[in-house]
C-alpha cells in the first residue's frame, strides 16, 4: 500500500531542535539513503495515519519535500518510529529512500489464513513457528503481509517455507527448510 505524505527539510539538528519541535507539535525525522541524509518535519496527523492503517516495515511512502535541495519527490520505506511509552505519541520517524527500480530487502508479517486446521479439531497444538518472513522483491510487487493456509494440517504435520506459495517476483531469503506452522 502506498501513502502521501508532505514533509519540510529542517537545517537544525540535535537534541533541543527536535524537541523543539515536538513542542510546536511537529514529529521530527530522518531520511537515509542514496548518498545523503536530510532532516525531516513531519505533521504528526499524516503519520500517524499511516501508522495506523499500515503495520510492519512494508509502508511505501510518497514523499514530497519542501525546502529540498535536489527532488522534492521521493518514494520511502517507514523504516522505524518511536512512540512516547507514557503518552503514546509518535517522537521520532526514520524513512529509508529507495528506487522503484530496484529490489528492496524487508520483513514482511505472515498471516494464516484457512480457519481452525485439522490438526488443531483432533486436539493437537498449532505452533506459529516464524512470525515474519524476509523477503526481497521490487517495491511495486511490495506485499503488505503473506498469507500461509494452515487449515489442511493435520496432527504431526508442519509447513516449511519452501511449501508457502509466493507471487512472481518476490524471492523469500529465509532457509527454505525453516518450519513455518507445525
Amino acid at each position: 500500500m502506498k501513502f502521501e505524505l508532505a514533509v519540510t527539510v529542517r537545517e537544525k539538528t540535535g537534541k533541543g531542535a527536535a524537541r523543539q519541535l515536538r513542542r510546536e507539535g511537529k514529529i521530527p525525522g530522518v531520511l537515509y539513503g542514496q548518498g545523503e541524509c536530510l532532516l525531516l518535519t513531519i505533521e504528526p496527523d499524516s503519520l500517524v495515519k499511516i501508522l495506523k492503517a499500515q503495520a510492519g516495515g512494508t509502508a511505501l511512502v510518497s514523499l514530497t519535500l519542501t525546502g529540498a535541495k535536489s527532488t522534492p519527490n521521493r518514494t520511502a520505506l517507514l523504516r522505524d518510529f518511536q512512540v512516547d511509552p507514557v503518552e503514546g505519541n509518535v517522537l521520532h520517524a526514520d524513512l529509508f529512500e529507495i528506487s522503484m527500480n530496484k529490489p528492496i530487502r524487508v520483513k514482511v508479517p505472515l498471516h494464516l489464513t484457512g480457519g481452525v486446521p485439522a490438526g488443531v479439531k483432533e486436539g493437537g497444538i498449532l505452533h506459529h513457528n516464524m512470525r515474519e518472513l524476509h523477503i526481497e522483491c521490487l517495491p511495486a510487487v511490495l506485499p503488505d503481509f503473506i498469507e500461509v493456509d494452515a487449515s489442511g494440517l493435520n496432527i504431526s504435520q508442519g509447513l516449511h517455507l519452501k511449501d508457502v506459495a509466493v507471487r512472481d517476483g518476490i524471492k523469500f531469503l529465509d532457509d527454505p527448510e525453516h518450519m513455518v506452522v507445525s
